[in-house]
């Protein structure tokens, strides 16, 4: 399998590293889209979010657990999103789940 994201996982492509345990890894995104991005990865692979089954369950909610921890050691007080592309029409261009942390300033309302 030729991921990007496996790749970083496994370290073999190196990456600013924020937060990893046994089962995740978050790092800086490489062309941040706000002051703080971060990327929030399983070290699993999972092609998308259309490939979250059950056997999932237990991973995913791990993610979410971890999400708010990266944002208060990012110091993230007044908010954060949190997004993912599932597909090309969304943007996605990694095909491997990811979870986008994004803050650090007023973002806009828009969602387009």
């Amino acid at each position: 399998m030729d991921c990007l994201f496996c790749k970083i996982a496994a370290g073999e492509i190196p990456s600013t590293k924020v937060y990893e345990d046994d089962q995740i890894l978050a790092f800086r995104d490489i062309a941040p889209q706000a002051p703080t991005h971060i990327l929030v990865i399983p070290k699993v692979h999972i092609a998308s979010v259309n490939e979250i089954t059950g056997a999932h369950s237990a991973l995913i909610a791990h993610i979410f657990e971890v999400i708010p921890t990266i944002a208060a050691q990012e110091q993230l007080e007044n908010g954060y999103r949190v997004v993912s592309n599932c597909g090309a029409d969304a943007g996605q261009t990694v095909h491997h789940l990811h979870f986008h942390i994004l803050g650090g300033k007023t973002l806009s309302t828009e969602m387009a």
